[in-house]
């Protein structure tokens, strides 16, 4: 391909004054240059991952090394789609309750023993890492750990570095596990060689999961003090709705009803029939039945009601009073397990808002500022000076700068309002949000769908994009995950870092550059032996992985490696397999991995906690590499 004509003109005006030899390399030159620079951005730049990726593809462009369409080839690679897909997948696996159905599972088996603990935590992470992001099982599994920290004493700590662990070994399940595979994968298919399977990875992945787990157990209090190994009771806990209830005072206030046949309520909206002024009723939501199954209906002024709904009540009146409502309006009383809905906290939540101090709406009643007609939610108490607003006429308290507002509803209306004003600022949502599955009811076809994707990709018949893409289709066909969640759900930053790397590997197989150091290293490894080299690739993405990400340092050295292995004339599968298993065992440093960066904080640790359990972990994984990969792809 042709350069850039004002590249090419740059990059001629410039080589012109230079040395034969330097003139020969320059290009190479640039590009390593530019590689160093990246590298030492990754490492100390306060600039996000995302945008120094794209700063690498206008730096590569302008020097005249690539044409613009070549810098911009990794848009469309068929791989940056899968890993897009993959995260909807994952998504969708989150919304229908099958990823924390699992740690339900692991809470109830594990009891209080640590080590068992410890175990089902890595083994359920690495499982479910196997067929979804890492990162997204970070997500799901940080607050089970911490769950699991305040029910059985034993300290976060010990638990928040096992799961890091297990979902970096995640990586090495499956070929979809994590971007470093396919990746490599992908550089395969530029040498016009056989892919690696589904499954292919998934040996040397059950080694190191084997290896890893046994030396979490044996270290695990490595990392604490005396007084931290010892159980407690004094781990911070998260609200839950049940300490909302009480605060609040909203014992008794709940109720449920049926509308029937011949009700003033059928076909009149909540407005119209002046339910809060009249009665003192406010309606928090409606269960009704839509294909064949119940669903929590957001109500505001405008919600028409119809005959066979169910009303979520709160009603601060006598009993007495709450009877006369039901006769006189034809509604029949259903019965309601749990104070003020707790029982239906999968569909019902709530959750503190606070006034911001600049909001326009102090000295403003709830209903001037149409709370439920904006929010789609309603607020059942306002916290004022250490203690619950006690009223009958909630809705025309005129609100103050310092209160707090509960306000009901669905979780879906919940988790919006933080988007759709800039009045309240929502407080820590209860921690009965961690186990929301917003599409429970469409998990047996989810897993159908995660099947059916598994089973296009093990038996090849058709590639892997297609089936990622089917399964896609087939989790919005059966609810499992809306449109406006899918394209949420995929971690754009993600995508960008891997796209803006992608130009590194091209340029320097345009340059020469993958041929110089493939020569040099060809000079100085012969004579070693195909062992030694798997042992030197390894311990080069150990080393760079120290800096920057596991899919970049997959980019760099993946055709390095393959390249090497052909002209020593070995098989180039056991050193493509070894880039794949040694970029997902990035131990060492807590800055090269997101899965990493998650677990910091959550679990107190320091840089030298990553190293001192880091280094000799990394050490195990290599062991177990060059012990299996020759065994499934011999040399």
């Amino acid at each position: 391909m042709e350069q850039s004509s004002s590249g090419h003109s740059l990059m001629s005006s410039i080589t012109a004054f230079l040395p034969d030899y330097l003139s020969q390399h320059f290009p190479f030159i640039i590009v390593c240059l530019l590689l160093f620079i990246t590298i030492l951005l990754f490492s100390f730049s306060k600039l996000r991952m995302d945008i120094i990726a794209l700063l690498t593809i206008t730096a590569i462009t302008i020097s005249g090394v690539l044409t613009p369409s070549e810098a911009l080839a990794g848009f469309s690679d068929p791989n940056i789609i899968l890993i897009a897909l993959l995260f909807i997948i994952g998504e969708s696996l989150v919304r229908t309750g099958i990823s924390y159905k699992m740690s339900e599972y692991i809470l109830k088996i594990a009891g209080k023993n640590d080590i068992c603990i410890i175990i089902y935590i890595m083994l359920g992470a690495a499982l479910l890492g196997s067929v979804m992001s890492s990162t997204g099982v970070v997500a799901i599994f940080i607050p089970v750990a911490i769950s699991i920290a305040n029910h059985t004493g034993i300290h976060v700590k010990k638990l928040m570095m096992p799961l890091c662990i297990a979902a970096l070994i995640s990586g090495m399940m499956t070929l979809v596990a994590t971007a470093p595979n396919l990746v490599v994968n992908s550089e395969l298919n530029r040498f016009k060689l056989n892919e690696f399977g589904f499954f292919s990875i998934t040996p040397i992945g059950l080694g190191v999961l084997v290896v890893g787990v046994i030396y979490c157990v044996l270290t695990r209090n490595w990392l604490l003090t005396a007084e931290q190994v010892t159980p407690t009771n004094t781990q911070p806990q998260r609200r839950k709705i049940t300490d909302l209830i009480r605060d609040y005072k909203l014992i008794g206030r709940a109720h449920r009803a049926q509308i029937l046949a011949g009700s003033p309520f059928v076909g009149r909206t909540i407005d119209g029939l002046h339910l809060r002024s009249e009665h003192g009723v406010n309606v928090i939501g409606i269960e009704r039945w839509r294909k064949f199954h119940k669903v929590l209906i957001p109500v505001n002024g405008s919600t028409e009601f119809r005959e066979n709904d169910i009303l979520l009540l709160d009603m601060s009146h006598s009993e007495a009073d709450y009877r006369t409502f039901l006769t006189t309006n034809n509604l029949e009383p259903k019965v309601l397990r749990g104070e003020y809905f707790s029982e239906q906290v999968k569909q019902v939540g709530m959750t503190e808002v606070a006034l911001l101090p600049e909001s326009t709406l102090c000295g403003k009643t709830l209903n001037e500022i149409n709370f439920r007609g904006k929010y789609f939610l309603t607020v059942i108490g306002i916290w004022r000076n250490h203690a619950p607003v006690e009223t009958n006429n909630l809705f025309q308290e005129r609100l103050q700068m310092s209160d707090t507002l509960l306000v009901c509803g669905d979780w879906g209306s919940i988790q919006k309002l933080q988007t759709r004003t800039s009045d309240f600022v929502v407080l820590d949502y209860p921690s009965d949000i961690d186990d929301i599955a917003p599409a429970s009811s469409q998990a047996p076809m989810a897993l159908i769908n995660l099947a059916i994707m598994i089973t296009l990709m093990v038996t090849g018949i058709v590639p892997n994009v297609v089936a990622a893409l089917i399964a896609c289709l087939l989790m919005g066909a059966t609810r499992c995950i809306d449109m406006t969640n899918a394209y949420k759900s995929i971690h754009w930053p993600t995508l960008i870092l891997i796209i803006g790397m992608m130009p590194f590997a091209l340029a320097l197989n345009k340059t020469g550059g993958i041929s110089l150091i493939s020569a040099w290293l060809e000079v100085h490894l012969r004579s070693f032996g195909p062992y030694m080299v798997l042992t030197f690739i390894f311990l080069l993405c150990s080393t760079i992985g120290l800096f920057i990400s596991n899919t970049a340092t997959a980019i760099l050295i993946a055709p390095i490696a393959i390249d090497l292995a052909l002209k020593f004339g070995y098989s180039p599968y056991p050193f493509a397999m070894t880039v794949a298993i040694a970029t997902s065992a990035s131990f060492i440093t807590p800055v090269s991995s997101p899965i990493k960066t998650m677990v910091v904080a959550p679990g107190g640790y320091s840089f030298g906690d990553f190293v001192k359990i880091g280094v000799p972990l990394t050490f195990l994984v290599m062991a177990v590499d060059i012990a299996l990969v020759p065994v499934f792809f011999p040399f």
